[in-house]
C-alpha cells in the first residue's frame, strides 16, 4: 500500500475524491458525462440556495403579474429584462459551464443542452418556461450535492476517527506529541473518551474500548493486558497505557482510509457502461433535435419554425443524462457507505456487483469459522518424558506466529526458557523444523512426519482435535491435542447462505476428521481437510470451472493467493494477515462470519436499485420523447422527465444508507 497519504489533514480533498462525479472546485474538472461540481459552494450552508430562492421568487413575481395581476408597465423589454433577471442567478452558472467545456473540447454536455433549450425558450417568447427549465435543473443540482454529502458522511466519520496528537509518557511525564512523530516502542496515555492514533499492546490490566469505527458495532469490547489495540478505539473508563506497536501510517485505522478512498476509483461495469454510454448518447441527442427541428420542413406543408423549435428543446431538456449519470455512481457509493457502517469495507463499487452475483462461498475454517484461539487440551508423550515433549515443542514454537504455536507455548508457562533453538524452518503446509539444545525437533502435522519417513501411531489421525505430532532425532515423540473454539454466528452465517441458495464449502489445512466435525456441526455443504496452499487454490480453481461465482473468506497469509483467484476475495480484518488483507477484494473488521451474508445482501440491493433507476430513467424519458417529438409535451412535462426523475433516482439510491442488513 502508498504509505504517503496523509488522510486526516485532507478530508475533504479524500471525500471529494469518493465520487468522480463531485471535483475540485479549484480545478473544474469537468467530464461531459457529468464530472462536474456538485459540491458548488457546499461548505457555504444555506448560501448555496440562494441563486435557486432569488430566481424562485423573481418568477413567481412574473408569472404571478402575467396570468392573474397585470400591469401595463410590464411588458416589452421591461417584461423580457425582468424574466432574464430571474434567469441569470441559475442560468449563468450552466452557460459559463458551457463554455469552459467547449474550450475544452468537450461540447456535448449537459450544460449545452440546458444552455440550447432554455435560450432558444427565450428566442420563441417561452420566457417563463425558459427560466423554469433552468431553476428545476439548478434545483436538482443542489439536491444532488446534498444526496453526495449525506453518501459521504460515512467516510467523513472514518476520517475524524484518527486524532492529530497523542499523550505519550515521557521520563515520567506526559507530553503531547504529534501522532505521525510517535515511534514505536514508546507508550501512550489514554484518557477516558480519548479516540488511540495508533495501534499498540494494552500494558494496563484492562480497559474498555468502543470499537465502532473499526467493525460497526457499538458494543463495548473489554481488552486485557498484553492484547492488541488499534487506531480508532475509543477508551471508555480508566486511564490505560498503550505501547506502540505499528507506525502511524501502517494503523490498521490508515489501511481503512486508504481502502475506502481507492475503492471509489474502481467503477462497477454498470457504472462504466452508463459513462461510456452518456458520451454517446448526448451527441445523438443533440443531432436528432436539430433534425426535430429542421427536417420537418421537407415532408410538412403548414411547417411552423418556432413549433417544430420547441418541440426540439422539449426533446433535448427531456434526454439530459443527469438521473443516469449522478444516481448510479450514487447507489453505488451509498452501498460501500452502508457497508462501511456495518464493518465491511468494499474496496471498488466493482466488488458490490460481484457479491451480488455469488452462487458459492468457500471458507476457511481456522480464523473464519473458529476463532482462531487454541487450548492444548492434552499432551501424550512416547519415547521421552511430557516435561522434555513440552519444553521442546514450546521453545520450537517461539518461532512461529501459528495460533496453534501460541496454544503450545501458553501451556508451557515457561518451561520452554533456557532452551536454544537454532536452523529453524518452516515447512508450509506441513510444519516447523528446528534445532532445540542441539537435538533436530519436528512439530507439524502428521505428513510432516510422513514427509520425513518417521513411524507414529496412526490411531491418532481419528481423533475430531487438531493434532500436532512431535519428533526428536528422527524418532516419534508423542503429540498435542489442540481444540479450537467455533465461532458463536458460524452456523447462522451458514444457514443464512443457505436461505439464499448459496453453496457453502470449507477449505482447510488441519486434517479431515477435524474438518469435517466443523462442517457436521455448522451444516456446511462440502468440506476439505488436509490441504496445503496449493491445494486450496486447486480446489477454488475446480469450483470456477463450473463456472459458479464464488467468494472465498479467509484470514492466513497463505490464503492469499486464494483470496486473489476468487471472484470475491474475502479477508477477516480483525485477525486477518496484512497479505491477505491487501490481497482482498472486501475486508471484514471484526471478524464475523455472518457479515458474509451481510455483503452479498448489500450488494443485491444496491444492484436492484441501481437497475430501478436505471429502469425508471429509460421508461419515463422515452416515453415524454416520443411525446415531446409528436408536439404532445411540453417544457413542465419535459422538467418532471429529466428533473423530476433525476430526484426520484437520487432519492431511490440514497436510501440504501438507512436500510437495516
Amino acid at each position: 500500500m502508498k504509505k504517503e497519504h496523509q488522510y486526516h489533514s485532507e478530508a475533504e480533498q479524500i471525500c471529494c475524491a469518493v465520487d468522480e462525479k463531485v471535483n475540485s472546485k479549484k480545478h473544474h474538472d469537468h467530464d461531459h458525462d457529468h464530472d462536474h461540481d456538485h459540491s458548488h459552494d457546499g461548505d457555504g450552508g444555506w448560501k448555496m440556495f440562494l441563486p435557486a430562492i432569488l430566481s424562485f421568487v423573481l418568477l413567481m413575481i412574473a408569472i404571478g403579474i402575467d396570468n392573474y395581476f397585470p400591469i401595463a408597465v410590464f411588458s416589452g423589454w421591461v417584461r423580457i429584462g425582468w424574466y432574464i433577471l430571474a434567469y441569470l442567478p441559475v442560468g449563468l452558472p450552466v452557460l459559463k459551464e458551457a463554455f469552459t467545456a467547449i474550450k475544452r473540447g468537450d461540447i456535448f454536455t449537459e450544460f449545452l443542452l440546458m444552455s440550447i433549450a432554455t435560450l432558444g425558450a427565450f428566442y420563441i417568447k417561452q420566457y417563463p418556461e425558459g427560466v423554469a427549465v433552468m431553476l428545476f435543473y439548478a434545483i436538482g443540482e443542489l439536491f444532488q450535492t446534498l444526496a453526495v454529502t449525506r453518501a459521504k458522511s460515512n467516510i467523513k466519520a472514518l476520517l475524524d476517527q484518527r486524532p492529530d496528537t497523542a499523550t505519550v509518557i515521557v521520563d515520567d511525564n506526559a507530553v503531547s506529541k504529534k501522532a505521525e512523530e510517535i515511534k514505536i516502542g514508546e507508550i501512550i496515555q489514554l484518557k477516558p473518551g480519548e479516540k488511540l492514533a495508533l495501534d499498540g499492546k494494552l500494558l494496563s490490566a484492562s480497559a474498555t474500548f468502543n470499537t465502532a469505527a473499526l467493525t460497526g458495532e457499538s458494543k463495548p469490547d473489554s481488552k486485557q493486558q498484553g492484547e492488541t489495540v488499534l487506531a480508532g478505539m475509543i477508551n471508555l473508563n480508566t486511564i490505560a497505557l498503550v505501547e506502540v506497536t505499528t507506525a502511524y501510517i501502517d494503523s490498521k485505522l490508515s489501511k481503512i482510509l486508504e481502502m475506502v478512498q481507492d475503492a471509489t476509483a474502481k467503477k462497477a461495469p454498470t457504472e462504466l457502461f452508463i459513462r461510456k454510454f452518456a458520451k454517446i448518447y448526448t451527441p445523438i441527442v443533440v443531432f436528432l433535435a436539430i433534425g426535430i427541428c429542421l427536417l420537418p420542413m421537407l415532408f410538412v406543408s403548414d411547417y411552423v419554425f418556432n413549433e417544430w423549435l420547441y418541440r426540439a428543446l422539449v426533446f433535448l431538456v427531456v434526454s439530459c443524462p443527469c438521473a443516469l449519470v449522478i444516481s448510479i455512481p450514487l447507489g453505488y457509493f451509498g452501498g460501500i457507505g452502508a457497508a462501511s457502517k456495518n464493518g465491511i469495507l468494499f474496496k471498488g463499487s466493482t466488488f458490490l456487483d460481484v457479491m451480488a452475483s455469488i452462487q458459492t462461498v468457500v471458507m476457511d475454517k481456522t480464523g473464519t469459522l473458529t476463532k482462531g484461539v487454541f487450548k492444548v487440551q492434552k499432551v501424550v508423550a512416547a519415547t521421552v518424558s511430557e516435561k522434555e515433549l513440552i519444553q521442546y515443542t514450546a521453545a520450537l514454537e517461539t518461532k512461529s506466529t501459528h495460533p496453534v504455536g501460541t496454544a503450545i507455548i501458553e501451556y508451557a508457562n515457561g518451561l520452554e526458557k533456557g532452551v536454544t533453538i537454532t536452523d529453524v524452518e518452516e515447512i508450509a503446509g506441513h510444519g516447523l523444523k528446528g534445532k532445540a539444545d542441539g537435538k533436530t525437533i519436528l512439530a507439524g502435522n502428521v505428513k510432516l512426519l510422513k514427509k520425513f519417513g518417521i513411524a507414529y501411531d496412526t490411531a491418532i489421525e481419528n481423533t475430531p482435535y487438531t493434532i500436532i505430532v512431535i519428533a526428536i532425532n528422527e524418532q516419534y515423540a508423542g503429540y498435542f491435542l489442540i481444540a479450537d473454539e467455533i465461532k458463536e454466528d458460524a452456523k447462522t452465517a451458514v444457514d443464512s447462505l443457505h436461505r439464499l441458495n448459496i453453496k457453502t464449502v470449507m477449505l482447510s489445512g488441519d486434517k479431515q476428521a477435524v474438518v469435517d466435525a466443523v462442517a457436521r456441526e455448522l451444516n456446511i455443504d462440502a468440506a476439505h481437510g488436509d490441504l496445503l496452499p496449493e491445494d486450496k487454490v486447486r480446489k477454488v480453481e475446480e469450483l470456477k470451472k463450473q463456472n459458479l461465482k464464488l467468494a472465498f473468506a479467509g484470514d492466513g497469509v497463505n490464503d492469499a493467493p486464494v483470496v486473489a483467484l476468487a471472484d470475491a476475495g474475502i479477508a477477516m480484518g480483525g485477525l486477518g494477515s496484512d497479505a491477505t488483507i491487501e490481497t482482498a477484494d472486501i475486508v471484514i473488521q471484526n471478524d464475523q462470519p455472518t457479515k458474509i451474508f451481510t455483503a452479498i445482501s448489500i450488494g443485491k440491493k444496491t444492484r436492484q436499485i441501481v437497475w430501478q433507476n436505471i429502469s425508471m430513467a429509460f421508461i419515463v424519458k422515452a416515453v415524454v420523447l416520443i411525446l415531446g417529438a409528436g408536439g404532445l409535451a411540453t417544457m413542465w412535462e419535459a422538467v418532471f422527465a429529466d428533473v423530476g426523475v433525476a430526484l426520484l433516482a437520487i432519492l431511490n439510491a440514497v436510501r440504501i444508507q438507512k436500510m437495516k442488513f
